[in-house]
């Protein structure tokens, strides 16, 4: 999927929090969006979704302008969506918390067999309530429940965050694989500058709701990035 974005404006009630945001994605890349707590990464992504109220701008979606378009509208063209707060299913198991990003839809078999070799800690939970995993395990399964759902355009906020090293590694090498073999575009929101820099090939530094800094993730070090966010 392509994505466009310009000049995007939104916020929470009255308080705008995103400020004339503009970028876009071609079919296949990725960009991380970096950058300090609290300088409005999040607010972007929802109001991108249309979580969020629009002041001003325009989201657009392979040419299609979404904005305004209620968020159930905005996913059924192929968006997939981990976010940061909890989102799972506590209750339910593992198996029935991954069956849920697909109702309504026909159920590849395949894809589900892609996703158990991907991720074969919840292959061997699968009878097991989602909220009785562990932190890292719950985001194993936000990321396998996004993605068993074959999105054109793949949303993450901080889907790495508290995991440990090697499992961040796993994420990775899950993330290049679904870009290289079905050219799935990926739009993330991620404080671990080694994972961007290893998926994205276009890193943007976000402060105070705009974005200061975009590049290219090969001319990251040349351009001043990584020690700007290092101050």
């Amino acid at each position: 999927m392509q994505l466009a974005v310009e000049n995007l404006s939104g916020g929470y009630g009255l308080t705008i929090v995103v400020r004339n945001v503009t970028f876009t994605l071609a079919q296949g890349a990725a960009l991380a969006i970096v950058g300090r707590n609290g300088m409005g990464k999040t607010t972007l992504l929802r109001a991108l979704l249309g979580y969020l109220r629009t002041v001003s701008g325009a989201v657009r979606m392979d040419g299609v302008e979404v904005s305004g378009w209620p968020t159930f509208q905005i996913v059924r063209r192929g968006i997939a969506y981990a976010p940061q707060e909890e989102s799972l299913f506590g209750d339910l198991t593992v198996a029935e918390n991954l069956r849920s990003s697909t109702l309504g839809q026909s159920r590849s078999s395949a894809r589900w067999k892609e996703m158990m070799d991907a991720f074969p800690r919840l292959n061997e939970r699968l009878s097991q309530r989602a909220g009785t995993l562990s932190g890292g395990e719950q985001k194993m399964l936000l990321l396998a429940r996004a993605l068993l759902a074959e999105p054109k355009l793949l949303v993450l906020d901080e889907i790495s965050g508290g995991l440990q090293p090697a499992l961040v590694q796993h994420v990775c090498d899950v993330l290049r694989n679904e870009r290289q073999r079905r050219g799935t575009t990926i739009l993330m929101v991620e404080q671990n500058l080694d994972l961007s820099l290893a998926v994205a090939d276009q890193i943007a530094v976000m402060k105070l709701g705009q974005l200061a800094r975009h590049c290219q993730a090969e001319e990251a070090e040349r351009a001043g990035l990584l020690q700007e966010l290092a101050l």
